[in-house]
C-alpha cells in the first residue's frame, strides 16, 4: 500500500466527506462507466466462481478464500498506487490531493444511504405500507412481507445507523489513514464480505476470510460512528444513547453493528434490532436501547436529522485534523 502522511490523508479524507455530501455519485457517470464497486465486485464473481469449487474440501475453500481476500484487495489497491505514482510524475501534489479526494468520494455513500432511507420515509407517506415495505426493501436483507409499520421504521433506522458506519465512517476513516489506497483497500473488503462473506453453505468456508477481516477493519470505525452519534443526540439524550451503546451493543451477535445501533436507539428513546425473519429463518438478535419499539415516521425523521448531524460532526472532525496536520511543527 502507498504510504502517505498524514498532512495528505487527512485532507484527502476531510475533502472526500465535502464533496460527496455536496454532489454523491453523479447519475450520468454511473451511467457511463458504472461504479467501482461494480468493478471490485466482478472481480469477486470471477474469483468465487474459479476458487469456490463445490468439490473442493472445506480446508482447501477456506485456503483459497483468503487467496481470494488477497486478491481482491491487492489488485485494486496495486492499481490504485500504479495510477497515482503515474499521477504525481504529471502534476503537482495539490492537484493530487484534490484527485484522490475525488476518487475517495466515490466510495462513499453518505448522500445515497440518506437518499435511500428517505425514501422509506416518503413511501409510507405516500403510499401506506406497501410503499414502506417495498422502499426498505431495498436497504435490508430482512424479509420485509409481514412488517407493520414500525417494523418497516426499524429497519431503515437499523440500516441508517449500521451503513453509517461502514458506508461512511469506515471509508472516511481509511482514507484519514492511507489516503485513497487506504479507502480502496476497504471497500474492497467490505464488498468482499457483503458478497462472500455469509454462513451458507457455499459461502461459510470460502468467505470466513472475507467476514473476519471486515470485521476487523469496521471495528474503529463503529466505535467512532457511535460517537458522532452520541455527540450528535439532543442535550438531555446523550447520556442515554451512552448508556445503552454500554449496557446493548456488546449483546449484538455483529461485533460492530452494535455500536451504532444502540446509539441510535438510545438518542431516539427507541429499540432497534430485536427479533427479526431472514429467509424464513427467525433470527433472536437482541435488542438496542430501552425505549419503546413501535417506532413511526416522525421518528424516522427525527433518525434522519440525527444522522446528517453526526455527519457534520465527522466532517468537522475531519477537517479539524486537516488544519492541524498542515500546521509546521
Amino acid at each position: 500500500m502507498v504510504l502517505f502522511p498524514l498532512s495528505v490523508t487527512l485532507p484527502v479524507a476531510a475533502l472526500a466527506a465535502v464533496l460527496e455530501a455536496a454532489w454523491g455519485y453523479p447519475p450520468a457517470l454511473l451511467a457511463a462507466i458504472g461504479h467501482p464497486v461494480m468493478w471490485i465486485g466482478s472481480l469477486i464473481d470471477r474469483l468465487d466462481t474459479t476458487l469456490n469449487r463445490p468439490e473442493f474440501s472445506e480446508r482447501k475453500r477456506r485456503w483459497l478464500g483468503v487467496l481470494a481476500v488477497v486478491l481482491i484487495a491487492g489488485i485494486p489497491v496495486w492499481i490504485t498506487g500504479a495510477v497515482l505514482d503515474m499521477g504525481y510524475h504529471f502534476l503537482p501534489a495539490p492537484a493530487m490531493l484534490g484527485v484522490q479526494a475525488m476518487a475517495a468520494c466515490t466510495l462513499v455513500a453518505q448522500k445515497s444511504l440518506w437518499v435511500h432511507v428517505c425514501a422509506v420515509g416518503t413511501g409510507l407517506r405516500q403510499d401506506g405500507l406497501a410503499g414502506g415495505r417495498q422502499a426498505v426493501a431495498q436497504i435490508v436483507g430482512r424479509d420485509t412481507a409481514a412488517l407493520d409499520e414500525a417494523g418497516v421504521v426499524r429497519a431503515a433506522l437499523e440500516s441508517l445507523a449500521e451503513n453509517f458506519s461502514d458506508g461512511v465512517v469506515a471509508p472516511l476513516f481509511w482514507a484519514a489513514v492511507f489516503g485513497l489506497p487506504g479507502v480502496v483497500f476497504y471497500k474492497a473488503v467490505n464488498t468482499a464480505d457483503s458478497m462472500i462473506g455469509h454462513l451458507t453453505p457455499r459461502h461459510a468456508a470460502f468467505g470466513m476470510a472475507a467476514a473476519k477481516l471486515d470485521d476487523a477493519i469496521n471495528l474503529p470505525a463503529s466505535r467512532l460512528a457511535a460517537l458522532c452519534l452520541i455527540l450528535a443526540a439532543p442535550a438531555e439524550r446523550r447520556t442515554a444513547a451512552q448508556e445503552a451503546v454500554r449496557r446493548d451493543a456488546p449483546r449484538h451477535r455483529s461485533p460492530n453493528a452494535g455500536w451504532p445501533e444502540a446509539a441510535m436507539a438510545g438518542a431516539l428513546d427507541l429499540r432497534l434490532a430485536g427479533p427479526r425473519l431472514y429467509k424464513g429463518v427467525r433470527v433472536e438478535d437482541a435488542w438496542m436501547g430501552a425505549g419503546t419499539p413501535d417506532a413511526t415516521v416522525a421518528d424516522l425523521d427525527r433518525g434522519l436529522v440525527l444522522y446528517r448531524r453526526a455527519c457534520l460532526i465527522l466532517t468537522g472532525l475531519l477537517l479539524a485534523g486537516a488544519v492541524l496536520s498542515m500546521i509546521p511543527a
